[in-house]
């Protein structure tokens, strides 16, 4: 049995018919020879996109040349309401500033001083699931709880049961449902000043999370400013200047960066790890020696993650088949020629780490759940060349070494103490709005190993 994959459009639509399937599902509005083309365009009245998976231009446009292609504003613009000026839409001057205040945050010795507040937030999750074994349990909404935790514990010193946490936590799954990606402004070149047609809700849950994560920066800031602030990553960034010119984060520019690590952190995690537990029940094989590797955590010391070899390598390969972010966009600054083809300037450029990771022409069996690739010459050059879950080059998401600690810890706490099961007829159907999510959750059955 082969892990959900979601069916391909039809090859030809119209632009409307394109936008509504767009808007139901990024991934099955794709037709099936993306899996196999080196590149594709796709035209509208407005603009031209180019969607590609070789390697030599991916490597161009993320690694060698990536002020070429800043990212585009297009799809950003369904989360401008959250995340204002963060380091997730910026680019330039402004966002080579925010990366040189925000990385010193999470260089090497930061994630082992971050480990303790991981495996409390782990060890919470296992104790809230005592009461649920025997019963059929949504995943998603376990690895939601317990990514948010983790993101709460290390950034701000609070469990996830703290009131203004709590409140966040409850907001973002609001405005994760109203699918905020697309709106007009991602399918029409609109000027500046013209309204962006976002929902009210979509509007009104952003103002309420942007509230919440004030209050919680202002709080930070006077404990900074009285001497009393714990040491975690919101003190660190908020102490860092720029080394360049001496700033600092002011309280606006905090909100908007809390805001993406949240939703960077929190959604990509639990997507990540939600689909790890299914393909881990798909294949009872893989769950058991994970269950046997995590006795290593008997006593949970960071030096102990070097021996969760078969965990991260699971936790590997649900990012390959079910890559949290699926498309990224980039826009050429300049006229380009690709593969002998013109690329107008302002044309808009697909990464698509879905349609890389399982291209046809690259991967050994790109549809199947192996771990074991990762030990394979195919599968150490894939790496190398055509698996971006956190992208690549400058660009490359600040927490994706965070991530390659909580994933495979997560999996293997749980995985230690519990065991999960498929339930007939609860396939998960693999679906893209923030993240790539399953379209009715993703149901197990939870029994004490």
């Amino acid at each position: 049995m082969r892990p959900p994959k979601p069916a391909s459009r039809p090859d030809m639509v119209s632009l409307w018919r394109y936008m509504r399937l767009f808007r139901q599902d990024l991934l099955s509005a794709q037709p099936q020879r993306l899996y196999r083309a080196w590149m594709a365009e796709f035209r509208t009245p407005f603009f031209r996109s180019f969607l590609i998976n070789q390697p030599e231009l991916i490597r161009t446009v993320l690694k060698d040349r990536p002020d070429a292609f800043p990212k585009s504003s297009r799809i950003s613009e369904g989360l401008r309401p959250l995340l204002g000026r963060s380091v997730f839409l910026t680019n330039g001057a402004v966002w080579k500033q925010q990366r040189r205040i925000i990385d010193p945050a999470f260089e090497g010795g930061r994630l082992k001083d971050t480990f303790p507040a991981m495996v409390d937030a782990a060890q919470a999750c296992v104790d809230r699931l005592e009461v649920r074994v025997g019963q059929d349990v949504e995943c998603e909404e376990i690895t939601s709880h317990v990514a948010a935790d983790v993101i709460f514990r290390t950034l701000f010193s609070v469990p996830i049961e703290h009131e203004v946490a709590a409140q966040v936590f409850e907001k973002f799954r609001i405005y994760q449902r109203e699918q905020p990606l697309l709106n007009l402004a991602a399918f029409v070149p609109l000027p500046r000043w013209a309204p962006r047609l976002h929902s009210r809700k979509t509007r009104q849950t952003a103002r309420q999370i942007r509230a919440l994560i004030s209050q919680l920066t202002l709080d930070r800031a006077a404990a900074i400013k009285n001497g009393t602030a714990p040491d975690d990553l919101a003190t660190k960034i908020m102490t860092t200047n720029d080394p360049e010119t001496g700033k600092c984060f002011d309280a606006q520019d905090m909100v908007d960066q809390v805001a993406i690590f949240f939703l960077a952190g929190h959604e990509t995690s639990a997507s990540a790890l939600a689909w790890a537990l299914y393909l881990l029940a798909l294949y009872p094989d893989w769950q058991d020696k994970l269950s046997e590797e995590a006795q290593a955590l008997d006593t949970p010391e960071f030096s102990a993650m070097s021996q969760l070899r078969l965990s991260r390598d699971v936790f590997r390969e649900a990012l390959r088949l079910y890559p949290p972010v699926p498309m990224m966009v980039r826009e050429a600054s300049c006229p380009e020629k690709f593969r002998d083809r013109d690329i107008p300037q302002k044309s808009q450029i697909v990464v698509s780490p879905w349609h890389l990771h399982r291209h046809e022409r690259l991967w050994d069996r790109p549809d199947e759940f192996d771990p074991g690739r990762w030990a394979t010459e195919n599968g150490k050059s894939c790496q190398r060349d055509a698996y971006i879950p956190f992208s690549a080059g400058p660009r490359v998401c600040t927490g994706a070494g965070f991530a390659m600690v909580e994933g495979p810890l997560i999996l293997s706490m749980l995985l230690r103490r519990y065991r999960f099961e498929t339930i007939e007829g609860k396939t998960p159907v693999p679906v893209a709005h923030l993240t790539v999510r399953s379209k009715d959750g993703i149901w197990l059955r939870l029994v004490e190993r």
